[in-house]
């Protein structure tokens, strides 16, 4: 297990446009580190700079209090899996999973038993004389994690690994990953655009966009409290929903002139005009009789089995609730929604931070805390 430390790491192709722009962080001992953003945001790139893959701009990676700037990918005791696997077509699985150990000179009957070892624990053992034209795609992915398993190394870095497969191997390959990392007690950098792998995986997680760094921390305090209007829309599912919104007095007056009206409380921590308004989809729930109520129209309704998604138009935007349970609510149906003032966020027009959202959020931390007692 070593520890990662980026300090102010850049990369440009041209010397004037950055891809990555001063990244620093500190990944952990142990720690399952997730780098999630949009496709082309720089996430792979900053992955194949610490694999020593691609060359770095400016700043400094270091590895366990070694700088690595200079060091060769196979100096850095790290292994990788790729997104496409790079499997050996030609050889048995066994081969696949050994190649790296054969590399590094190690005895054979140690390269057997590491073999013997990774494929027992990731279900291959059946598999070893089979070629990769005759695996499924989850048994690749799990060849190429055990041949990264077999090499021991304190650092396992992994690119979009689950991006090629469907919707239920994901799921159940997450659970995997995670476990074997938690096993092995190996620190894991994990690269992906998958929000919902992010959240599910993560010890702590970077949320990037246009390579630089938006938001860092625990899964639950990101997705609790977003640091801009970005993170907001990017980490949930469905994503927040966010309206222009003007601030007069304790009324948030919105375009089509609908008011929320706010406590003194809430519109003393509030100093700008322009405002953003984000409600989680969860938040938003049907009104009870005596209630003062939104009144909304319904574009459309998914019915997913255990919960509705109903999307209405909310001043020139289109919003989503969700319920839990199947409700069949027709298109065109005027209906009385209701947000408490505790879920609402309110986030600059100017340059989308956060200005205010509930202090009585809960973080993850009470959240365990609460579990345990």
């Amino acid at each position: 297990m070593k520890k990662v430390d980026l300090l102010n790491v850049s990369k440009s192709y041209d010397g004037h446009h950055y891809v990555i722009h001063e990244i620093s962080v500190s990944i952990e001992t142990g720690e399952f580190f997730v780098l999630v953003g949009p496709s082309g945001c720089g996430k792979s790139t900053m992955l194949r700079m610490i694999a020593g893959l691609e060359n770095i701009s400016e700043g400094e990676i270091w590895i366990e209090g070694r700088k690595a700037n200079h060091l060769l990918p196979h100096e850095r005791d790290i292994s990788m899996v790729f997104q496409n696997y790079a499997l050996f077509p030609h050889l048995t699985v066994e081969k696949n999973i050994r190649f790296g150990l054969h590399t590094k000179k190690i005895s054979k009957q140690e390269q057997k038993r590491r073999c013997q070892e990774a494929a027992e624990m990731l279900g291959l053992t059946e598999l070893l004389d089979r070629k990769p034209r005759e695996l499924s795609g989850g048994q690749r992915q799990r060849v190429a994690l055990a041949r990264a398993i077999v090499t021991q190394s304190s650092i396992c870095l992994m690119d979009e690994p689950l991006s090629n497969l469907d919707a239920k191997l994901r799921a159940k390959m997450r659970s995997e990953i995670r476990q074997i990392q938690r096993q092995l007690g190996i620190t894991m950098i994990y690269v992906t655009h998958d929000q919902i792998e992010a959240m599910t995986m993560a010890d702590r997680m970077m949320v990037l966009n246009k390579g630089e760094i938006q938001q860092i921390g625990r899964p639950l305090d990101i997705y609790n409290r977003p640091a801009n209007t970005f993170v907001a829309s990017f980490i949930g599912s469905p994503p927040m929903n966010l309206a222009k919104v003007k601030f007069e007095g304790n009324v948030l007056i919105f375009e089509d002139g609908r008011a929320f009206a706010i406590s003194e409380k809430v519109s003393k921590t509030v100093k700008e005009k322009d405002l953003l308004i984000g409600i989680r989809p969860e938040a938003i729930r049907l009104a009870r009789n005596g209630e003062n109520a939104l009144v909304v129209t319904t574009v459309n309704s998914e019915i997913l089995g255990t919960e509705t998604f109903i999307s209405f138009q909310m001043a020139n935007v289109q919003w989503v609730a969700r319920w839990n349970g199947q409700w069949n609510i027709p298109i065109g149906k005027k209906i009385p929604i209701i947000v408490n003032e505790q879920d609402i966020f309110l986030f600059s027009a100017k340059n989308g931070q956060r200005l205010y959202s509930s202090p009585q959020e809960k973080s993850s931390f009470s959240l365990e805390e609460e579990i345990l007692l």
